[in-house]
């Protein structure tokens, strides 16, 4: 489904990172606009999920949502997950084999996973230069992204990708 995707609800600071949460109007907003309709659940998962620089997934999210309403199911994050993916609010990621996380920000990203800690790191795209995409015989590309692997240095300050943050 092609539907229009309101922009964050959260500001954002010089970084691009969410400088504040965003009000339940304006998530109550952001999920009618996709033709979702905000009930309480969806709006407490979209709390968790929107305005983050974290990618989540599913039973962490789960586990953040039941510290507010105990009563959730399993059932109900996973599929308010499904819907905000499939209405252009969420990307569902399988950076790992076994492993799907959610990231809230949409726009052309690459990602860095530390070996020791599992943390991801959004890379910018501009980061990396990836050459002959379009020329590749044989396949017509979505979209790609790169993942990168490996150990982040404390203290290298050259080209430091922002700050990451465990995946809990």
């Amino acid at each position: 489904m092609s539907a229009h995707v309101p922009p964050p609800a959260a500001t954002s600071g010089p970084s691009g990172a969410p400088s504040g949460p965003p009000s339940l109007p304006a998530l109550r907003e952001r999920l009618a606009a996709c033709g979702i309709g905000p009930s309480a659940q969806r709006l407490a998962i979209a709390e968790v999920v929107l305005a983050t620089d974290r990618h989540p997934c599913a039973e962490a999210v789960l586990a953040a949502v039941s510290a507010r309403l105990p009563s959730i199911s399993r059932a109900t994050v996973y599929a308010s997950l499904a819907l905000f993916v499939e209405r252009g609010l969420l990307r569902e990621l399988a950076l790992e084999e076994g492993r799907v996380v959610y990231d809230p920000k949409l726009e052309p990203h690459h990602h860095f996973i530390d070996d020791a800690t599992g943390a991801i790191v959004d890379v910018p795209w501009d980061a990396l230069a990836v050459r002959g995409v379009p020329a590749l015989p044989g396949v017509d590309v979505r979209e790609y992204q790169v993942v990168l692997r490996g150990s982040l240095r404390a203290g290298d300050r050259r080209s430091s990708p922002p700050t990451p943050h465990p995946q809990a």
